[in-house]
């Protein structure tokens, strides 16, 4: 006989007016040039098959991913010419792999320019260090005859302190702008998230906006522009009531001080959200969400379940769900992680 397998207790719910809102203004900020979208690590956690369709629809036309293995899902929304591959072609099967897919690679050492041409080459991006020092040819690079002979599309850097009021931001900018006049290109790719709220200067033909697509701020100037896209929801799996001096979880590390009502809750570590959440005897002010009502955290995230105080909500009952506070920059705050770590984490258990 067959039975449906039954629906999860944990659920992410996508604002996706939230995330079409995002890239709109990303792409509006980015002045005459057109925003892309990083879709990476699956669309930073949220998943290629729920948001890349909105940000294609949104009018995105360049998409990026990391690794070879991410095009497939990708390209089932959109064409594979309009993915490209940041690491670019590390080996010949990833070479023979573009040629056959029609995903661009990132070009990013005279060593993949090499391996690019020797599979008769074709249309390519040209990734240039102007300081972050992780993937790119070198300046000093450019004028080599493997890079010569690349069909550039796009000429990109990456900037390494967007983030911040970095001086490195206008010598990475000034770098870039040096090397411009050494390769054939169809357009100039410099800003992320964070590069686009730098200003005009910065966003040449094509911006790659990634955090701030899916809620996250980068930079203050994008607060009260960027919305909140995730929502992870968590089902209570069962209430019970406490004695005073009772303790909860492992260690025991919260003691009931009074009798209280409490509510195990089906999300833990495994799903990303990790012990740093963690309250132990009240101190950090943790707490999960009913409607507007906090519900604070008891003792250590487990792998799977957490414990919360029903105090304030004590009609809570088994089945009941509760929202993890995500609006990016305060759950940063609260749990010690990055925005980034916070998107990329979520554990593959959320239902939709």
């Amino acid at each position: 006989m067959s039975v449906d397998i039954p629906q999860p207790s944990l659920r992410l719910r996508i604002d996706h007016a939230a995330l079409t809102s995002n890239w709109r203004a990303l792409d509006g900020m980015s002045g005459d040039a057109s925003a892309g979208a990083a879709v990476k690590a699956n669309c930073y956690g949220l998943g290629v098959e729920r948001c890349l369709p909105t940000l294609r629809d949104a009018g995105a036309e360049e998409f990026f991913v990391a690794h070879w293995s991410e095009v497939e899902a990708a390209a089932q929304h959109v064409h594979a010419g309009d993915i490209a591959v940041l690491h670019g072609p590390m080996t010949p099967q990833d070479a023979a792999y573009a040629k056959a897919s029609g995903a661009v690679p990132v070009i990013n050492s005279l060593e993949q320019a090499r391996r690019w041409n020797d599979v008769g080459g074709g249309r390519c991006h040209l990734m240039v260090d102007t300081g972050i020092n992780r993937l790119g040819i070198a300046p000093s690079e450019v004028g080599d005859d493997a890079i010569k002979a690349l069909d550039v599309d796009v000429l990109m850097s990456h900037l390494a302190c967007a983030d911040e009021d970095s001086e490195m931001n206008a010598q990475q900018l000034a770098r870039f702008r040096e090397v411009q006049a050494h390769v054939d290109w169809n357009s100039l790719s410099l800003a992320n998230s964070a590069g686009i709220a730098l200003g005009s200067e910065y966003a040449f033909d094509l911006t790659r906006p990634g955090l701030a697509l899916y809620g996250g701020i980068a930079r203050e100037e994008l607060a009260g522009v960027i919305k909140q896209v995730a929502f992870p929801e968590a089902a209570i799996i069962q209430t019970r009531d406490l004695k005073a001096g009772d303790a909860v979880g492992y260690n025991g590390e919260f003691t009931a001080p009074r009798d209280m009502r409490v509510g195990t809750v089906s999300l833990g570590y495994a799903d990303g959200f990790l012990r740093s959440w963690g309250n132990v005897d009240g101190r950090s002010g943790a707490h999960l969400l009913h409607a507007e009502t906090p519900l604070p955290l008891l003792g250590k995230v487990s792998m799977d379940m957490v414990v919360v105080d029903l105090s304030a909500a004590p009609s809570l009952r088994e089945g009941d769900w509760l929202s993890v506070p995500y609006e990016l920059q305060n759950a940063a705050q609260q749990s010690g992680l990055s925005q980034y770590e916070l998107l990329t984490i979520l554990g593959q258990r959320f239902g939709s």
